[in-house]
């Protein structure tokens, strides 16, 4: 069975042989069309280890003639969590055929739409659904609360939570919502008559808290964001992706977790190396980040900014010659925001560069095209990773 990577094993009924064993759950990357592009995403699926050693390997590959409206699938294998046009139907093989050992339940089905749902969202630099639910989780919101808070009707957040993609108007609104607590009382101030006022007051606590919370860090990244004001459109400058600044922060405090003794020289060069790798893998950056070819690597614009967020966990040492920026994890920070492709990309990074000093990984970076074919002061086109000379 090519192409495919072995998860685990569970014990379930099994729709191929009708009977209850022990079957594997696997996973492969799979495309889709979705509102008219391919999207590639992680697929899950099911084997049926009888059937399979009984039959062979299967030729069973990636979901077909799907096309998504909304975020839902509309002329193709599934709505509603049940197939159409395909071999299963609520967990159930409709295929009488002996060569097919692969299965999905309607839940996995559903998790592997969400997955592809997702795997747009991110491409269109639209927040994910696990993103969604943790905006509104932030204030204490349920789904209906925060549709309110926002002025929208009342189920559209479980749909954007479940199986709609939202626009990018409602896509800034939630952002609003995520970054900007004093933004977030404004919204309530607008709509408060659609809450009852204890609600409201439980609602307005919980925000005043989160802006006492997240003051610093607030000023912090808005001082770093307006360097990035010229590049707020996608582009071969920032890799295809907006400024990700809670992506930056999770990067810095995996390295850091990893990697001892990350001074700031080495943490700049490994970012520059986990975009580029990134980029090359997936045709965009992880983190939006624009670098410069700077005599010391490839340094990210505004890094001075970037080393003030209030979520970076760094320690200002003082030696005889320059002060010096120790990067240590930040272990609030969530781990769910970076995806397991994300997590890959950077472990080889880290395996690739652990033991390297400063002088020998800026050297590194200065043997790439990305450096050599730019001249100092100039920003370094994403497009240049595509020649990377060490992955």
């Amino acid at each position: 069975m090519a192409n495919n990577t072995l998860i685990g094993r569970i014990n379930m009924d099994c729709p191929i042989c009708k009977m209850f064993h022990e079957v594997e759950e696997r996973e492969r990357m799979a495309s889709v069309m979705m509102k008219g592009e391919k999207v590639f995403y992680e697929e899950h699926f099911y084997v049926c280890t009888n059937h399979y050693k009984e039959n062979g390997e299967t030729t069973g590959g990636e979901f077909k003639n799907r096309e998504f409206k909304n975020g839902e699938f509309k002329n193709g294998e599934f709505k509603n969590g049940e197939s159409k046009n395909s071999e299963f139907k609520n967990g159930e093989s409709k295929n009488d055929g002996s060569d097919n050992c692969e299965f999905q339940t309607a839940d996995l089905m559903n998790d592997n739409q969400m997955a592809a749902r997702n795997a747009y969202r991110k491409a269109h630099n639209l927040l994910t659904s696990d993103e969604i639910v943790a905006v509104r989780e932030n204030y204490g919101l349920t789904q209906v609360e925060a549709a309110r808070l926002l002025g929208w009707g009342e189920a559209t957040i479980a749909r954007y939570e479940s199986k709609a993609i939202q626009d990018e108007a409602y896509d800034t609104m939630l952002r609003i919502l995520k970054e900007d607590p004093l933004r977030a009382i404004a919204f309530l101030d607008k709509n408060s008559d659609r809450f009852p006022e204890t609600k409201k007051m439980q609602i307005r606590t919980k925000m005043v808290e989160k802006l006492d919370m997240y003051g610093k860090e607030l000023l912090s990244r808005q001082v770093f964001a307006s360097e990035y004001i010229k590049f707020s459109v996608p582009s071969d400058f920032n890799g295809y992706k907006l400024l990700d600044i809670d992506k930056i922060e999770s990067v810095v405090s995996y390295f850091a977790e990893r990697i001892a003794d990350l001074y700031k020289m080495r943490l700049m060069n490994l970012l520059w190396y986990a975009d580029a790798v990134f980029f090359k893998t997936y045709s965009n950056s992880m983190t939006g980040l624009v670098y410069r070819h700077e005599l010391m690597g490839a340094l990210p614009v505004g890094h001075v900014s970037l080393t003030n967020l209030k979520n970076i966990n760094v320690h200002v040492e003082e030696d005889y010659v320059a002060s010096k920026y120790h990067f240590y994890p930040n272990t609030t920070l969530q781990t769910t925001a970076l995806s397991k492709n994300e997590t890959t990309v950077l472990d080889a990074i880290i395996a690739r560069f652990r033991n390297y000093d400063d002088p020998l990984l800026v050297s590194c970076i200065q043997e790439e095209a990305a450096y050599t074919q730019t001249t100092p002061g100039a920003i370094i086109p994403y497009s240049l990773a595509k020649k990377m000379r060490v992955f």
